[in-house]
């Protein structure tokens, strides 16, 4: 019964006095929609960042040739490493099936990539333009192409050197007209002065990355990748080596560990090499490190905007400072009428932590609203922080305890004489 005659008497003073008690709790709004706002912001970011890299092969590993430095100078032993660049120097298919096999229990696919140059494909008075790449069977898993219909470039593809070609939609879309199945047409490709013929035999869907700047022009005139076998795209170049190539390894390996065997196996391949090396690099690191250092700034700028739950917890007491003059009388009287000085106290203590529990209930619906309109604009799965908002809503209740007890304590220790006289 105390504690429920308590809480009506905060509501009915709340009541009485509301744009004060509104302004009361500003601080208390501020202070807790920000660091829930910042928080879930936080975590949205971090999760399109993981989204994005994950989409780019972050858990893929690179390898890839790279010119041999001198140590105490930082400078390449060859100044000229690249124009002098030999074909011994690069992988050969050779050596990149050697290295599947040596770690055949840990390796799931390899990558090859070669650029073919950008064109435009063309077919009576529509067009397409398109970046070709070169690419074998183990690309599509390696950078997570969803293929929509027909099949991607296969081994057979690769060692016969076909002129086959797996488009995106919407090259469909701006080449073929409606319900014109594209599986097996003949497409050309202008590349420059040069006329590339291939047949269609596979088509997948396209998508822009979640950070991708903007978009890529109109839907009419967008450049989407076309991908043919790497062999193929090399069929001209004098040198038929691979100066990288891309590793996706099983679901259960150790990322980490695995790069760091693929370092030793290759110094060791390449330590009579003069001038070049073999860098081996993954991206799990650093999606660790950026993550990492989200978190921090998200953790930095919540403090920061905490400041302002201090300060309105002074503005808390502020205001109950000015309840216990304004209500000297009333004190004096439940004084006179028996109240304990403990009853006084608890009043005053009740009513602050209620104005406290309204701020911190208003600012956490208007944190939690920020959080959800930041994910959906960043198309981010909706990350809301359960355990910053009970940390929040406890914080600014200690807040109401804490700012509430010295004016409750000084309205506790007024003398039922001196406060019935009071004017």
């Amino acid at each position: 019964m105390f504690i429920k005659e308590n809480i009506m008497l905060a509501i009915a003073g709340i009541k009485s006095n509301k744009m004060r008690s509104v302004l009361t709790m500003l601080g208390i709004i501020i202070g807790i929609s920000s660091v829930i706002g910042i928080v879930s912001i936080g975590n949205a970011l971090t999760a399109s960042l993981t989204s994005t890299l994950a989409s780019n092969g972050a858990t893929n590993i690179e390898v890839y040739i790279s010119p041999k430095v001198d140590e105490k100078n930082g400078i390449s032993y060859d100044p000229n490493a690249w124009d002098n660049m030999k074909e011994e120097d690069c992988f050969s298919m050779e050596q990149i099936e050697e290295c599947k096999t040596r770690f055949n229990g840990e390796i799931d696919q390899v990558s090859l990539s070669q650029h073919g140059g950008s064109g435009r494909a063309k077919e009576g008075y529509l067009y397409a333009n398109v970046t070709i790449n070169g690419v074998n069977d183990g690309y599509k898993d390696a950078k997570n192409i969803k293929l929509l219909k027909g099949r991607f470039i296969n081994d057979k593809d690769v060692k016969g050197k076909r002129k086959l070609a797996v488009v995106s939609d919407k090259f469909v879309n701006n080449i073929f007209k409606k319900n014109i199945n594209p599986l097996g047409k003949e497409i050309k490709v202008y590349v420059g002065d040069d006329i590339q013929t291939y047949i269609v035999i596979g088509v997948y869907k396209f998508e822009l990355p979640p950070f991708h700047g903007g978009s890529r022009g109109t839907e009419k005139d967008m450049q989407t990748d076309l991908y043919i076998p790497v062999t193929t795209a090399k069929e001209s170049d004098k040198d038929k080596n691979y100066t990288y190539f891309t590793i996706k390894a099983k679901s259960d390996v150790d990322i980490m560990k695995l790069t760091a065997d693929l370092t030793k196996y290759f110094n060791k391949l390449y330590k009579n090499n003069k001038n070049w090396q073999v860098a081996v690099h993954n991206m799990e690191s650093e999606l660790k490190e950026m993550t990492s250092a989200l978190g921090k700034v998200s953790l930095a700028i919540s403090v920061i905007a905490a400041i302002s739950l201090l300060v309105g917890g002074i503005g808390v007491m502020n205001i109950m400072l000015v309840s216990v003059t304004e209500r000297t009388k009333e004190i004096g009287t439940r004084k006179a009428l028996g109240a304990k000085s403990s009853h006084i106290k608890m009043q005053f203590i009740v009513e602050s932590a209620i104005i406290c529990a309204i701020g911190g209930t208003i600012g956490i619906i208007l944190g939690v609203g920020m959080g959800v309109i930041t994910s959906l604009v960043l198309k981010s799965p909706i990350s809301i922080s359960i355990p910053t908002i009970l940390i929040s809503f406890t914080f600014s209740m200690c807040i109401g305890v804490f700012f509430g007890y010295y004016p409750a304590n000084k309205a506790a220790k007024l003398d039922p004489i001196e406060a019935l006289r009071y004017e």
